[in-house]
């Protein structure tokens, strides 16, 4: 957990995911079209991959474990969540107050 944390608070946004999840593709694909530059983290290309996707299991609640977003150095959610606020406005304004995006 403590490399979570670690890795969530270089970067306004940071996304876990795995190289081969196409839910994971399209999250990040949602974010650099808004303008973000998020720190990614491919666990299938992690040394320490398997024990921070326990850790995002079991410690957050993640499931899938896949994407999982942090916003801030906050844990936001996984594709449902960041969906979401997508569609009702509040993902522009979260990024904005994270320091992300500037307009």
């Amino acid at each position: 957990m403590d490399r979570i944390v670690k890795v969530a608070s270089q970067k306004a946004v940071v996304i876990f995911s795995k190289s081969s999840c196409c839910m994971c593709h399209a999250i990040k694909r949602l974010f650099y079209e808004q303008g973000v530059s998020p720190a990614i983290c491919e666990l299938d290309e992690e040394p320490t991959g398997k024990e921070m996707e326990r850790a995002l299991i079991m410690r957050l609640g993640c499931n899938p474990s896949v994407p999982a977003v942090f916003i801030g150095g906050k844990f936001v959610g996984s594709a449902n969540t960041i969906m979401t606020l997508q569609l009702n406005g509040n993902l522009k304004k979260m990024l904005k107050e994270a320091g992300a995006i500037w307009l």
